[in-house]
């Protein structure tokens, strides 16, 4: 049944976030973007929808600290992964207390909105920790700081960058 609440989906309408396009050329990587339905820009209906294996997909999420407050970073891992939050994020961030960022403060803090959020256009300062079986891949997808794109690009371009803090079992 068509939805006429909304206009339908219309690839050529579809793009990254322009600072993250930008952050992406100041790197110098190589890309691709992958236009993405909105609707489907969370990772298990994405995979499904265009044919990306799961352990090729990279989710960036934003962490914060309950106790105290006011500590943050990006975290990468694969979407076959989870996110080791109590352990090692907790440990690093230094705190007490951690958990994933709410969406209210994912788009305050990074400027991009769940399901789209990505470790490129992100402000300077913020941490972002890769998991080490992201590096294993010749290509991942990640967000592109908008539900309605994703990049694919070769994860290794980031090895020893600045900015870029690739960790052993931040995932399990």
């Amino acid at each position: 049944m068509l939805d006429v609440t909304r206009p339908p989906f219309n690839l050529s309408s579809m793009t990254a976030d322009p600072k993250v396009i930008e952050d992406l050329h100041r790197l110098g990587l190589v890309y691709e973007e992958m236009p993405c339905d909105p609707d489907l820009a969370d990772t298990t209906a994405f995979c499904e929808a265009y044919g990306v294996p799961p352990e090729q997909s990279a989710n960036a999420i934003l962490v914060a600290s309950r106790k105290p407050e006011g500590h943050n970073a990006v975290c990468v891992v694969l979407a076959t992964n989870r996110l080791d939050v109590n352990g090692e994020v907790r440990r690093r961030l230094g705190v007490r207390k951690v958990s994933f960022a709410p969406p209210e403060l994912t788009k305050e803090l990074t400027g991009q909105e769940i399901g789209g959020v990505t470790i490129f256009g992100l402000p300077e300062g913020l941490p972002v920790w890769i998991d080490s079986r992201v590096m294993d891949h010749d290509w991942v997808v990640v967000g592109a700081g908008s539900r309605t794109a994703k990049i694919r690009f070769d994860p290794r371009q980031l090895q020893d960058r600045s900015g870029y803090e690739v960790v052993e079992a931040l995932a399990f």
